[in-house]
């Protein structure tokens, strides 16, 4: 027969662990504030880039920011080959002023933001100013690149 080796247990055979069994009382924070820390720097790195993608060349002024609001803004934008874009999506001239008028019906901000590339005729950005004025929005804003003239011996 094999041999082997019997411990005896010396307290009476049952042995308490305190320090594996207590239940943990403090929450680790560490986790979540690493977590947030990595949301944060996401959308402080995507947050610029969030802006209406339509490529335009935009005239350059010395003109100061307009305030932001709480709703987004709306956007319309005339390209170097005359389309027109609210938004991301383009409109055609026909159905402009009808698609003007259901966006300002559901907006309580009638507050809109003309992006027009600089190679556009001027009369053409007045027709399209007149027809967002047409379709309920008195607040036209027009976007500009900063850095122009500043029409007193300087530039930008």
């Amino acid at each position: 027969m094999g041999g082997g080796v019997v411990q005896k247990d010396e307290g009476g055979g049952r042995k308490r662990r305190r320090s594996r069994s207590r239940p943990m009382a403090e929450i680790n924070v560490t986790p979540f504030v690493d977590v947030m820390m990595v949301l944060l720097i996401i959308f402080m790195v995507a947050a610029p880039l969030m802006t209406v993608g339509v490529p335009v060349e935009l005239p350059q002024t010395s003109a100061g920011a307009l305030s932001a609001n709480e709703e987004e803004p709306l956007t319309v934008t005339l390209t170097a080959d005359g389309r027109i874009i609210i938004q991301t999506t383009e409109v055609a001239e026909a159905d402009f002023l009808t698609r003007l008028r259901g966006i300002a019906e559901e907006r309580r901000d009638n507050k809109v933001f003309l992006r027009a590339d600089g190679a556009i005729p001027y009369e053409r950005v007045v027709q399209v100013m007149g027809a967002l004025n047409n379709g309920g929005f008195a607040d036209i804003g027009l976007v500009t690149d900063f850095g122009g003239p500043t029409f007193d011996g300087e530039d930008g």
